[in-house]
């Protein structure tokens, strides 16, 4: 069977250059309706501070069926922390997200940005997948295992999931079990915001609409929706 795993990156509305929460409080919401009217399930790899600020919809995601990540404390950069504090961000956000999930065993840093010498941290703490690497720039990264953790790239960049659904839907289904990842404040109207304007073309309806066809032209095609998770065990990790 064909299968894709969608994931969301839970954090503030495009940080750094907002501080907003509109994604948390409009955005999300939206997403799991949208899941649960689908019946799919995702992995949310969630902020613990968006957690600890938005508790009631952060417990629905594993109420809901679905597998509650880690995306650090704060959105702040592992590459600009030294070892110390990254290991401190991380036993602070596994901290507050295991209150929602005691099985919080996957991770992805913001910015997809996690340097491989901190692996040993993610040991530590408990986390096996770690989805903080890029298929779609280089060294166009594949499925691995390094020492203890199982590393699953993101296979595309969100917002190629906000383009037109006839040109992005048969570019993804040209690779095999992609990893697709979005956010909350994608699906909030972003055009009228001082941001770049990748980060606010077709957002708000426009990019609920895109996902929706995309998930119902994947049914259609009997692709199945995997969590992080069942994507490792399904490739036979473990």
């Amino acid at each position: 069977m064909k299968n894709i795993t969608i994931t969301v990156d839970v954090e503030e509305d495009c940080p750094p250059m907002l501080t907003s929460t509109r994604g948390m409080e409009e955005g999300l919401p939206e997403l799991l309706d949208l899941f649960k009217k689908e019946r799919i399930k995702a992995t949310f790899f969630v902020t613990g501070m968006m957690a600890k600020q938005y508790p009631d919809i952060i417990h629905r995601i594993p109420e809901e069926g679905h597998e509650l990540g880690c995306h650090g404390y704060t959105h702040t950069r592992f590459d600009r922390m030294d070892k110390e504090e990254a290991r401190t961000a991380l036993k602070q956000a596994g901290g507050v997200l295991r209150q929602f999930e005691r099985k919080l065993v996957s991770f992805r840093a913001p910015n997809l940005q996690f340097p491989k010498n901190y692996l040993g941290l993610l040991e530590d703490e408990g986390f096996r997948y770690d989805s903080s690497i890029a298929a779609y720039k280089p060294p166009f990264s594949r499925s691995k295992v390094e020492g203890k953790i199982i590393r699953i790239p993101a296979t595309i960049t969100s917002s190629f999931i906000r383009l037109p659904p006839e040109f992005f839907i048969p570019l993804l289904k040209r690779w095999e079990s992609p990893v697709i990842f979005v956010h909350p404040w994608e699906f909030v109207d972003m055009s009228n915001t001082s941001i770049r304007l990748d980060c606010k073309f077709n957002t708000g309806e426009k990019a609920l609409n895109n996902l929706k066809v995309l998930i119902r032209t994947l049914k259609a095609q009997d692709y199945g929706f995997l969590t992080l998770q069942e994507r490792a065990k399904l490739e036979k990790y473990e």
